[in-house]
C-alpha cells in the first residue's frame, strides 16, 4: 500500500510540473482553429521545447500512475492527480515567479494533509474483475468525450473552458478506469489485444491531452482546470468503488470520504495555477 501511495505522489509531482511547461508552450503558438478543438493545435505545440519537457514528465507521470493503479484504490490515485494542481503552484511559484496567497499556501498543506488521511484510511488491494460490459462502455464515453469537445467551440469563452476541461479530465478518469479493467499488462498475449479497455484507454488519453491543450490555448484556464479536475477524480473513484472492489480499512470509511472531499476541494482553490502568468516568455 506505501509503495502504492509513493508511486501516486511521483506521479501527481510529474504531472503538476508538467502542466507549467504545457500552459506556456501552448500560449505561444496562434491557434489555426476558432473552434474548440484545434487538432493541429497540438503539432504546433509540440515545436516549443517547453512542451516536449512537459510531455516527457506526463509520459514518466503515465508509468507511475499505472504502477500505482495495480496497488492502490482509484480513489487514492484520483486524489494524488487532483493534488498536481498543488505541485504546479509550487513549481509556478519557483519557476514562475507566480505568488501564492496565504490561503493557497493553507490550501496546498490541506490537500497534502487528506492526501496522508486516504493512505491510512484505504483499504487492502482486495480488487475484483469488473463488469464485461464496462470496457465497452468506456469506449462510448470516449466517443462521447469528442463530440462534446468537438461542440465545445460554440460556446463562450468560460464554457468553453468548462466544457473542454470537463472533457479533458473525463478522457483521463477512462484512463483510470481502462488500466484497472485491464487484468494483466502484457504485450506478449494475444488477450491483452481484446481487451476493450486497452483501446479506451488509448482514446481517453488522446482526447485528453487533445482537449487540454486546446483549452490551455484559448479557454479560461482556470475554469478549465477546475472542471477537469472534476472529471478526473469523482466518477473514477465512484466506479472503483461499485464496480472494482475498492474498500476502506474498516471503520475508516468516514476519513476516506472526508480526505477525498477535502483533498478535490483544496485543489479547486488552486486552479489558477493551470495558467503561467501573461508575462511569461514564448519559445
Amino acid at each position: 500500500m506505501l509503495i502504492g501511495f509513493l508511486l501516486a505522489l511521483g506521479c501527481s509531482v510529474c504531472y503538476g510540473t508538467a502542466t507549467v511547461f504545457q500552459a506556456v508552450a501552448a500560449r505561444s503558438v496562434e491557434p489555426g482553429s476558432t473552434s474548440g478543438v484545434d487538432a493541429m493545435l497540438l503539432l504546433r505545440a509540440v515545436r516549443q521545447w517547453r512542451y516536449l519537457a512537459g510531455f516527457a514528465l506526463d509520459g514518466l507521470g503515465f508509468l507511475l500512475q499505472v504502477m500505482a493503479l495495480r496497488l492502490v484504490p482509484i480513489y487514492v490515485v484520483a486524489a494524488a492527480l487532483a493534488a498536481s494542481i498543488a505541485v504546479t503552484g509550487i513549481v509556478s511559484a519557483w519557476v514562475l515567479s507566480a505568488r501564492l496567497s496565504s490561503a493557497e499556501w493553507a490550501a496546498v498543506g490541506v490537500v497534502c494533509a487528506s492526501l496522508v488521511a486516504l493512505a491510512v484510511a484505504a483499504g487492502p488491494g482486495h480488487f475484483r474483475h469488473g463488469p464485461a460490459w464496462l470496457g465497452w462502455a468506456l469506449i462510448g464515453v470516449v466517443v462521447a468525450i469528442f463530440i462534446c469537445g468537438a461542440a465545445a467551440g460554440r460556446l463562450g469563452v468560460r464554457g468553453r473552458g468548462l466544457a473542454l476541461g470537463l472533457s479533458a479530465g473525463s478522457g483521463f478518469g477512462v484512463v483510470e478506469i481502462g488500466v484497472r479493467l485491464l487484468d494483466e499488462i502484457d504485450p506478449t498475449k494475444a488477450a491483452f489485444y481484446t481487451n476493450p479497455a486497452l483501446y479506451a484507454s488509448a482514446g481517453g488519453g488522446l482526447a485528453g491531452f487533445l482537449l487540454l491543450t486546446s483549452a490551455l490555448q484559448r479557454g479560461s484556464v482556470t475554469t478549465t482546470v477546475a472542471a477537469m479536475v472534476v472529471g478526473e477524480t469523482i466518477a473514477p473513484a465512484l466506479v472503483g468503488v461499485i464496480w472494482l472492489g475498492d474498500t476502506a480499512r474498516e471503520g475508516l470509511g468516514w476519513l476516506v470520504i472526508a480526505g477525498f472531499v477535502v483533498a478535490v476541494s483544496g485543489t479547486l482553490m488552486l486552479a489558477r495555477f493551470g495558467e503561467p502568468p501573461a508575462s511569461a516568455e514564448a519559445g
